[in-house]
Formats: C-alpha cells, structure tokens, sequence
C-alpha cells in the first residue's frame, strides 16, 4: 500500500519575485545550482504557457537513494503559481506559490503526494520519520542554493 505525504517548505528571500519565480519556474536549470537534483528533462511541451509540459526529476536524497518522477504542469500563474501533478516513484500534486512584499519574496512549496516504491512503502513504519527528515534537508538546500544563485540573502 502506498504512503501518503504531506509537505509544506517555505524559503523567504531578498530577491524580486520575478528572478525567483524564473528561477523555479526553469526547472531543467535546476541541477545547475541545486545539489540534490541530478536531472530535469523535458519530454512534453505542453501549451504557450508551459500547461500541459511534463518534466522527468531525478532527486538524490541524503540518504543516497534516488527519486524519479514525471511532473505535468496544470496550473500556472505568472510570479504566483505553478502547480502540478506527479507521477512516477511519488505520485500526488506538487505546487510552488510566490508573492513579494517589501523586497521579499516568499516561496511556499507544497507537496501531497504518495510513494510508490515497493521498499519505501514497506519500510515506511519505521523509515517515515527519516523519509520526512530527508525531504527537509533536501528542501533546505534547495532554499539555501537558490540564495547563492540569485546573489540574495535568505531570511
């Protein structure tokens, strides 16, 4: 039986919205400046706006195992919103939300999602703990790689 998820990671930066919008947004970039993301490719294109584009993740956690999932973008709202669904070894709904207020720009990165990894789900009674630990750390030097990208303070 697959394990559900719940995450919600927030990174606050001194950065306009649009540079860290961008930023997100260029995911096949991502393994540029972001540690734990090995490759991002795009396999569909999707509409004008992106809707419709699926992008293939792969993740290396801290642990040392990697995650591989597919990404449709469903929703998108310019320096607001990009929203997704995943598909693969997690499977559920991810979304970034973006505002700025007086130079600051807060990012929050939600994900619902459900592994389908037969070890992972199997284990998951006594791994959920580190899993979930992991995905702070992974989330953490997101937050932190992408300050050091932008040239811009983390808050």
């Amino acid at each position: 039986m697959n394990k559900q998820y719940s995450f919600k990671t927030v990174w606050r930066l001194k950065a306009p919205v649009k540079e860290v919008w961008d930023t997100i947004y260029e995911s096949e970039r991502w393994p540029e400046w972001w540690s734990n993301v090995l490759e991002v490719h795009e396999t569909v294109k999707g509409d004008d706006n992106g809707i419709g584009s699926i992008r293939e993740y792969t993740l290396r956690s801290p642990m040392h195992y990697t995650l591989f999932f597919r990404l449709t973008l469903t929703d998108r709202v310019d320096y607001q919103l990009l929203k997704g669904n995943a598909s693969g070894e997690l499977d559920g709904t991810g979304s970034w939300h973006f505002r700025e207020a007086d130079g600051v720009t807060t990012v929050e990165c939600l994900w619902n999602v459900s592994t389908t990894v037969w070890w992972m789900n199997s284990f998951a009674f006594i791994l959920k703990p580190l899993f979930r630990l992991n995905h702070s750390l992974v989330m953490k030097s997101g937050g932190i790689c992408l300050a050091r990208k932008l040239n811009a303070e983390m808050i």
